[in-house]
């Protein structure tokens, strides 16, 4: 019995031994590598005196192909100048030693020297560690070193509306994202920072449950979808198309249609993330390309030539006789060339983006049914991009309709005109055409690092909903195939080994009520959607530029830039030829 009593003693001690050993390492795991780089502070804190706020947050990364990750929003360390007037017995001396080091405005250092009873006054910020080095080896009395660091981007410019930046928030006392992925994922990427004098051992067995649950369920950083290179290119493009031109914006994302990823999401024009104080119109922050809805015009033919084959009241062998108009509630719908073509083919509904064949399409279906396939393709609703301030577009025109015996709304709505959505709604919407049928959510972020060492797996395809048939999705494919091979300009950008399905569309743009609605007669939206290889696609890309100058088509503004950034991704991503 003593021997049985023992022995359990002996276990469980072995066992106390043993979860203590657990707890320890988990403590010296926390401390040493989740809480390193703030232990480092300490060590780090040569020249300065204490300061327990030092600006953290987490860093947002691009990724290139490969996988290898592109700092897009990091931290620079510098160091603050300050002295404490009080302390100082020779301004004059001070001013001369500091002025070897720094550039200093004699009138406001003095200004600062004369207020005798202030402890603190700042002469310089963001200055580097060797200067810092130079000034303290100075031994100046009075002299205040202290450690920062601020927000920094090292692209600049690139992708700046999709990344976002720092700034102080709406009080003025705390910085936060104010844009962009900064915003969306501030509560990731914030740092709760905290004292870094602590006593490491009471350190090792305190806070567990807050260190190990609430900092990996919250403090990480933000691996994104987005190439750099892709991202540059693509901006190069808008920025050239956009002078060319002289549009007031143009934008564009490059998508893959089967799993929502975005390789790239640019407008033009762009601004610095790092002197972002200088802009006087706050409203080159936002991103057009989620915020900002538009009539799109004739690519929205392709949707609804895909929802009538879908639905099963046309197919690819269906023809009507086109007159050059047609007459709808006392309005005439005429085509952009007002010719008359007599008995035509839905090949040529598109080819010659016909509106009369849209509309021939949209009354064949009706208009419950056609408003029911617009809603399938997630028009007039978010889709959910973890960007903020998205919008959902707007169909007022055909819901508002619906129970009336008008046909206008819905005949425009045919055609892309009468209705608005975001170029991001509209990219999920053609991807549907190149994936398969499936209702996909395009994203920028493909994981997050969490500071405890946990990574979370950013994924969307389980979620794809099934809304047209694969069979929809390729007899539609194959349309928009032929319609680059033979009638966009001729067939002048075919590419020989590669198939590739692509529309156009120039749409008017709608006036305001306050100056007296309909259309401007001569001011146009321009776009342009295509994906390939066609029937397998790696790339959906979609382009739009508003008020370009001195053109009619979008034929003549975007095919060029977006066969050249085909091209682009074809050699880069060396893509295989599909025929």
């Amino acid at each position: 019995m003593k021997t049985s009593s023992f022995s359990l003693r002996v276990r469980f001690i072995f066992i106390l031994i043993i979860l203590f050993s657990i707890l320890l390492t988990v403590r010296l795991y926390f401390l040493q590598i989740v809480n390193g780089d703030i232990f480092l502070e300490k060590a780090d804190r040569q020249y300065t005196t204490v300061s327990n706020n030092v600006f953290d947050r987490g860093s947002i990364f691009f990724q290139t192909k490969d996988g290898s990750l592109v700092s897009a929003a990091t931290l620079k360390t510098g160091y603050t100048v300050a002295v404490s007037p009080k302390l100082i017995l020779d301004g004059d001396l001070v001013y001369k030693t500091l002025s070897q080091y720094l550039t200093l405005d004699p009138a406001v250092f003095y200004s600062k020297m004369l207020k005798k009873n202030d402890p603190y006054e700042e002469i310089a910020r963001k200055v580097p560690e060797e200067i810092v080095k130079k000034i303290d080896a100075e031994k100046i009395t009075g002299l205040i070193i202290q450690k920062e660091k601020w927000r920094y981007y090292p692209g600049e410019s690139l992708a700046a509306r999709l990344t976002g930046f720092v700034g102080y928030n709406d009080v003025g006392d705390a910085l936060e994202g104010r844009y962009g992925l900064e915003k969306y994922y501030n509560d990731t990427l914030v740092r709760d920072g905290g004292d870094i004098y602590v006593n490491v051992f009471a350190e090792i067995f305190s806070n567990i449950n807050k260190n190990f649950i609430q900092d990996s369920q919250r403090e990480g950083d933000i691996i994104t979808t987005i190439n750099p290179e892709v991202e540059g290119y693509l901006e190069n493009a808008l920025s050239q198309t956009t002078k060319k031109w002289n549009s007031k914006i143009t934008g564009g994302i490059v998508i893959d249609p089967k799993t929502g990823e975005i390789y790239a999401m640019g407008v033009y024009p762009e601004f610095n993330l790092n002197d972002f104080s200088k802009e006087k119109d706050v409203g080159v922050f936002s991103n057009p390309l989620v915020s900002d809805s538009y009539e799109l015009g004739s690519v929205i033919k392709a949707i609804t030539m895909a929802s009538g084959f879908d639905s099963g009241v046309i197919s690819a062998k269906t023809t009507f006789t086109d007159y050059g108009f047609i007459e709808l509630d006392g309005y005439k719908v005429y085509n952009v060339d007002k010719k008359s073509r007599g008995k035509t083919s839905m090949q040529d509904v598109l080819n010659h983006s016909m509106n009369t064949g849209a509309t021939f399409v949209m009354q064949s279906m009706g208009r419950q049914k056609f408003l029911d396939y617009f809603k399938r393709f997630g028009i007039g609703t978010e889709t959910g991009i973890d960007l903020p301030g998205e919008s959902a577009g707007n169909i007022d025109n055909l819901t508002s309709n619906l129970s009336s015996s008008k046909q206008i709304e819905f005949a425009n709505a045919s055609f892309g005109q009468g209705f608005s959505m975001t170029p991001i709604a509209a990219t999920r919407a053609f991807s549907v055409l190149a994936n398969g049928g499936k209702l996909i959510t395009p994203h920028v972020v493909s994981r997050i690092d969490y500071k405890v060492g946990l990574s979370k797996k950013v994924s969307y395809i389980d979620e794809a909903q099934q809304i047209i048939s694969k069979g929809t999705s390729e007899e539609i494919t194959r349309m928009l195939v032929n319609l680059v091979d033979t009638a966009l300009i001729q067939g002048q950008y075919k590419i020989e080994h590669y198939s590739v399905a692509a529309k156009t569309g120039t749409a008017q743009i709608a006036r305001s009520a306050k100056d007296g609605g309909g259309y401007y007669p001569d001011r146009f939206l321009h776009s342009f959607f295509g994906y390939f290889p066609a029937y397998n696609p790696r790339f959906l890309v979609f382009l739009y530029t508003i008020e370009p100058q001195n053109i009619d088509f979008a034929s003549n503004t975007l095919s060029k830039p977006f066969f050249d950034i085909a091209k682009y991704l074809i050699n880069y991503y060396e893509i295989p030829p599909d025929r």
